[in-house]
């Protein structure tokens, strides 16, 4: 269990996500004791146990889909004999397991500018890593971002492709305009990037001539469908602190599955 808990504080220490199992009951013959625990890492493999077995794996995958959509669940087993004919549970018993996942969605901003520099500090404030990227090193400063945990240089095509696959990203396309917003966005869909939350700074007339350039140059409809622009929840802001308000709660509300209008 020592393992366990020092193995949360390296893999946090080094940014990464995992989800902690934990037996909360056993009765009957069960191969997981109460509170046996198991910390299961994004990659999928484990440290600890709750048992073995196919238990056990089925617990990785459930804890693997906790991380993903960042909710906690209780996994109840019933061990019975009739079970084990297909190769299955053997021992009999019941065990119930509580998946925890431990988290901090990661915030990828494309752009260095101000709408980046005031989103930054809100959405780390609320629980994101943020990570500013721009292919201009004067943008990407501690002095210009102070709050965020990342800061990248270099093409945006590259800076782009560097986060694939980012499944369970938050990515806000906000460059200094409409050409390196699309080398971004066209990166993103080469690279076989399906972000939970992507947004894009601009107007909706921004946003019709921008996407029929990339559909001609093969970026798919279903990619374009995903993204959000404008970007944020309709709030009337005008400023770029308004805006950034705008688009931390949008992606809070992505977040914890609360419903947004206009849902890609």
């Amino acid at each position: 269990m020592t393992d366990v808990f020092r193995e949360i504080v390296r893999v946090r220490e080094r940014g990464e996500d995992c989800a902690l199992c934990t037996v909360i009951r056993a009765s009957g013959s069960t191969p997981g004791k109460q509170a046996m625990k198991m910390l299961v890492r994004a990659d999928g493999s484990a440290t600890g146990s709750v048992g073995g077995g196919r238990v056990e794996a089925l617990v990785v995958e459930a804890a693997l889909t906790s991380l993903r959509n960042e909710r906690s669940r209780t996994l109840s087993f019933s061990l019975s004999e009739a079970e084990g004919h297909d190769g299955g549970f053997l021992c009999g018993g019941q065990v119930e397991i509580f998946v925890e996942p431990i988290t901090q969605p990661r915030a990828y901003l494309f752009g260095g500018g101000h709408v980046s520099g005031a989103i930054a500090p809100l959405a780390r404030r609320v629980g994101f890593h943020v990570t500013v990227g721009d292919d201009r090193e004067a943008f990407v400063t501690t002095e210009r971002h102070p709050d965020a945990q990342e800061l990248r240089c270099g093409s945006f095509g590259e800076l782009a492709r560097s986060i694939a696959p980012a499944e369970g990203a938050f990515v806000v396309v906000a460059t200094r305009g409409h050409e390196p917003d699309g080398v971004v966005l066209r990166a993103l869909s080469e690279a076989g990037c399906r972000p939970r939350y992507l947004a894009m700074i601009g107007s909706r007339a921004k946003r019709v001539k921008l996407f029929e350039r990339l559909a001609a140059q093969g970026v798919s409809e279903e990619f374009l469908a995903r993204v959000r622009s404008p970007m944020g929840l309709p709030i009337g802001a005008r400023d770029s602190e308004e805006i950034a308000v705008s688009v931390v709660a949008e992606m809070i509300a992505v977040r914890r599955g609360a419903e947004v209008a206009g849902d890609p």
